[in-house]
């Protein structure tokens, strides 16, 4: 099993980078919040040699995939093909209202947004004749004014970001990963993500352990009570930030909670974010997070947990390991699951 870490927006970018391929960890990350999420991984690719440089995620349908290949061919050449397109759908009032953009069938529309990626690609790489028509994008005009060229590292992976059936379906039938929300405990991914993922995969006859399982994993421990109440609380708060949202309200109602989902909804349009934090209680917190009382129990952990099902991982916590803890991390993931 892997470990990425994030680097955050375009500040110190190169300088984290180069920090994390130095501490050991497989890969970094970025995301479209605050910033760009590529521009920081092509200032990362100069700064490293080794680490694989991810977008989790780049809003796919706040671009074109013409955009979008040029942009991530770009990059996977800068880097010497260790760039990973991660690509997410985004909900509709941010596509629409912020982005300005088309919404609608979403998994549909990303379905065939990665298959022109592919098309698009192709085109560069290996000669063929750019002729992608579909019902949301069409790509028929590559002059070679235009054409950069094949790309001596190939295409890049593309991971794609999937909670629902459809789009999991999807990220099984065309993407090279996926990228689990935060928001999934040990169960929903054995009992709903994994198979509605094989099924997808099985529609193209591909076997599914080709695609990669990627995902952040909430952690709460620390080195004394102080970071460990820290770490708590903020995980708390993440649990109920997303518990708030009703397209994830499969995952509570697996377990049971569907009606705290109504709840967390109701209290976030009042502004309750204390009181929603106070509703995770602890068997909430521990089906979510990885509850550990020392550092050096995270690891062994995760392993019990996702060793055989998860193929690389991020922290999602206030709690940051110290260069030994790490060392000891990235040695107990890597090691050969039993």
């Amino acid at each position: 099993m892997k470990l990425d870490a994030g680097i955050g927006g375009i500040e110190s970018a190169a300088q984290r980078a180069a920090d994390a391929e130095a501490a050991g960890y497989s890969g970094v990350f970025t995301a479209e919040t605050g910033s760009d999420p590529f521009l920081p991984l092509l200032l990362a690719a100069e700064a490293t040699e080794r680490i694989d440089l991810v977008t989790a995620i780049a809003v796919a349908f706040a671009r074109s995939p013409m955009t979008t290949a040029a942009t991530a061919n770009d990059i996977h050449r800068a880097s010497g093909g260790r760039f990973i397109l991660g690509l997410g759908s985004q909900i509709k009032p941010h596509i629409e209202r912020r982005f300005s953009m088309p919404w609608s069938k979403p998994a549909a529309r990303m379905g065939e947004f990665i298959s022109a990626l592919h098309a698009i690609w192709a085109c560069w790489n290996e000669g063929t004749k750019l002729d992608f028509h579909g019902d949301f994008y069409t790509h028929t005009l590559m002059t070679p004014f235009f054409n950069p060229g094949p790309n001596p590292n190939g295409r890049p992976k593309v991971y794609l970001a999937a909670v629902g059936d459809l789009m999991t379906s999807v990220a099984g039938e065309l993407a090279d990963g996926i990228l689990i929300h935060p928001f999934t405990t040990e169960r929903y991914l054995r009992e709903v993500t994994l198979p509605r993922l094989e099924k997808g995969a099985a529609k193209v006859g591909r076997p599914v352990d080709e695609v990669d399982v990627v995902g952040p994993v909430f952690i709460v421990t620390g080195d004394d009570e102080k970071q460990r109440e820290a770490a708590d609380g903020f995980v708390r708060n993440q649990i109920a930030f997303y518990g708030s949202t009703p397209a994830y309200r499969p995952v509570l109602e697996l377990h049971g909670w569907g009606d705290l989902q109504t709840e967390l909804n109701t209290l976030s349009k009042q502004g309750e974010w204390v009181q929603m934090a106070a509703l995770i209680d602890d068997d909430m917190l521990k089906t979510f997070a990885v509850v550990a009382d020392s550092p050096a129990d995270v690891a062994p952990a995760i392993v019990e947990r996702y060793g055989d099902v998860v193929d690389r991982v991020s922290f999602y916590s206030s709690w940051n390991p110290n260069p030994e803890q790490l060392a000891d991390i990235i040695g107990t993931l890597s090691a050969p699951v039993a």
